[in-house]
C-alpha cells in the first residue's frame, strides 16, 4: 500500500482541500482528503448513508461526472479541535460559478482524524436547509412538528 505524505498538517488544511476539490470537481484530490479506511462516512443532502471508501469515491465520482463545476463558499463555521478529532460545522452556499445570488444553503459537518498520513475526512454530512421565506407553519400545528430529532 502507498503511504501518502502530511499533506494536511491541519484540519483547517483538509478542510481547505476538502473544497478546493469539491469546486474544481477532482476526485484524486477529493479521495486524498479522506482516511484511507472502511469506516468512514459521507451523506450528501437527500442522499443516502455511504459507508467505505469505495462508496464514498462512487457518490463523489458520480457528482463529478455530470461535468458542472460548483462554487462552494463556507460560513458560520463552528469548530471543536481535540488532539486527535476535529469537527468542523459550517453552512456551505452551493452555486454555479457566477451565480452566488442563487446558492443553496447547506448546514455540513466535517469530522476529521489525526492519522499517521496528517489529518483525514472521516466524516461528511450535509442536509439542505430550509430556504429563508419558506411558507410558514400552520398555526394550530405545533412549531416542531417536522423535526425528527
Amino acid at each position: 500500500m502507498k503511504r501518502r505524505s502530511k499533506l494536511f498538517p491541519t484540519p483547517d488544511d483538509a478542510a481547505t482541500a476538502f473544497y478546493d476539490a469539491f469546486e474544481r470537481a477532482d476526485l484524486a484530490a477529493m479521495m486524498a482528503v479522506w482516511a484511507d479506511r472502511d469506516e468512514i462516512v459521507c451523506v450528501h443532502p437527500h442522499g443516502a448513508r455511504l459507508v467505505g471508501l469505495d462508496a464514498v469515491r462512487e457518490s463523489w465520482g458520480q457528482i463529478f461526472s455530470g461535468g458542472g463545476r460548483v462554487r462552494v463558499v463556507t460560513a458560520d463555521a463552528c469548530k471543536f479541535e481535540g488532539q486527535t478529532v476535529a469537527i468542523q460545522s459550517v453552512v456551505e452556499m452551493v452555486s454555479a460559478p457566477g451565480q452566488e445570488e442563487d446558492a443553496a444553503a447547506v448546514a455540513a459537518t466535517n469530522v476529521f482524524e489525526l492519522t499517521d498520513d496528517g489529518w483525514r475526512l472521516v466524516i461528511h454530512h450535509a442536509s439542505p436547509l430550509p430556504e429563508a421565506g419558506a411558507p410558514e407553519e400552520e398555526e394550530d400545528e405545533p412549531a416542531q412538528a417536522h423535526v425528527l430529532h
